[in-house]
């Protein structure tokens, strides 16, 4: 969180802020991370100075409005992980992450990496990969998922899946269904 945040905020200051936040979740999830600093600002009605008071460096700003994205993430794992059968979980995790990534461009490109510096993306991720490198260990184990498998392969999965959004919504869901369904096929023993 930003040191900025360690005070409470006027209700003005607090307003602006709420302001910026869901104006970079609307313009990132749109665009992606690309958006200019000024289209956010310009979108929450407020000043480039406001906008850089609150938050310093798009880096900054992205890893906030991302939080909750990341924690979804890391949920869908966790509930991947506890599935006792770790080829279900795991097909489950393609699956649900595909659909988050679909959500929200901007929070594909943090998480595959845009800001590596950043430390609370960078942390959240390397504790989502990890979780997901066990659960194909336990699925690898079993026989299910493929022996030449690599985390890697995720991530290239993830970048695949990013060229869905240029299609209207509806196709894009379709789109991005069928993609989970020819992924979980291609990772199979």
């Amino acid at each position: 969180m930003t040191e900025q945040m360690t005070q409470k905020l006027r209700a003005d200051a607090e307003d602006n802020r709420d302001r910026i936040l869901e104006s970079a979740r609307v313009l990132f999830a749109g665009e992606g991370l690309g958006v200019p600093m000024r289209a956010i600002a310009r979108h929450a009605g407020v000043g480039p100075a406001t906008l850089y008071r609150r938050f310093p460096t798009k880096q900054a700003l992205a890893v906030e409005a991302f939080a909750e994205q990341m924690r979804a993430c890391q949920a869908i794992v966790d509930e991947g992980l506890a599935d006792p059968d770790p080829w279900q979980g795991f097909c489950s995790v393609i699956e649900r992450i595909c659909e988050l990534h679909l959500q929200n461009r901007g929070f594909t490109d943090a998480f595959l990496a845009t800001y590596p510096e950043a430390v609370d993306v960078a942390e959240s991720r390397e504790l989502t990969l990890r979780s997901v490198a066990t659960l194909a260990r336990r699925a690898k184990v079993r026989g299910r998922l493929r022996k030449d498998f690599e985390l890697g392969d995720l991530m290239i999965m993830l970048t695949a899946h990013r060229g869905l959004h240029v299609s209207d919504p509806a196709t894009r869901s379709t789109a991005s269904r069928r993609f989970a369904s020819l992924v979980v096929q291609a990772f199979a023993a």
